[in-house]
């Protein structure tokens, strides 16, 4: 084992260069020291891929789903060339977190699950094309089952979110009804899903809803939205 690494181990995994340790919303709360080699932590935000570092020997990784206590991996780990990994041993594990007060347990929680919300949001924010204007805004689309009733959370010339507890599928296409303030024409676009945030991942930081891109729309569709964005300082 590398120095300054010293953890009981249950087990030794190699990976070639490139393989995927674990994949963000995979499910395992597993952590991991590098005994050899890298590891490339990422992470997804509206299709893009972001590299959050380069982990080198002796560094620990997977941390984020033990301690927040959700069994999700908050990020994607790659191997860098060969990689050598040792398994920290849950049991040995378990038995020294159990041993902190609960109040320092609470602490780790909480800034772990801080962490991983505003890394998240830093993220979504890097792909964002322009400038958005929080405005609740009347819309609707057909799901899977009905039409629903809802509103926008905020809006940009390229796009929207929205909120909902029942959000489509990332990557899902729809046609979204927007109705403009003050009596406007309701607007027909073609839009597609980029992220979404189902009622159970969701915080009071970070609603349920989903993120949509604006596709073709018509052009007296495309000009009134243009001077309605222009109204409300986005160009």
């Amino acid at each position: 084992m590398t120095e300054g690494a010293m953890f009981s181990l249950a087990s030794e995994e190699k990976y070639e260069d490139g393989k995927i340790i674990f994949k963000e919303g995979s499910p395992g709360d597993w952590i991991y020291v590098i005994l050899a080699g890298s590891v490339r932590i990422t992470k997804t935000a509206n299709d893009r891929q972001f590299t959050l570092g380069v982990l080198e020997p002796g560094e620990v990784f997977g941390e984020g789903s033990f301690l927040s206590g959700t069994n999700k991996r908050t990020a994607t780990a790659l191997a860098v060339g060969q990689t050598t990994l040792g398994v920290i041993d849950r049991v040995s594990l378990d038995e020294e977190f159990n041993s902190l007060s609960s109040d320092f347990r609470s602490i780790l929680v909480s800034s772990m699950k801080r962490f991983g919300t505003m890394l998240d949001r830093a993220c979504e924010f890097a792909t964002r094309a322009g400038p958005r204007a929080p405005k609740a805004l009347s819309l609707s689309y057909k799901d899977r089952q009905s039409f629903v009733q809802a509103y926008t959370g905020n809006i940009s010339n390229g796009g929207l979110a929205l909120k909902t507890d029942t959000p489509l599928n990332t990557g899902e296409k729809f046609i979204l009804n927007l109705q403009l303030p003050e009596g406007g024409e309701t607007l027909k676009i073609n839009c597609t899903v980029k992220w979404a945030r189902k009622k159970e991942d969701a915080s009071s930081a970070r609603p349920a809803g989903m993120g949509v891109q604006f596709g073709e729309m018509s052009k007296k569709d495309r000009e009134k939205l243009i001077l309605y964005l222009k109204k409300i300082g986005i160009r």
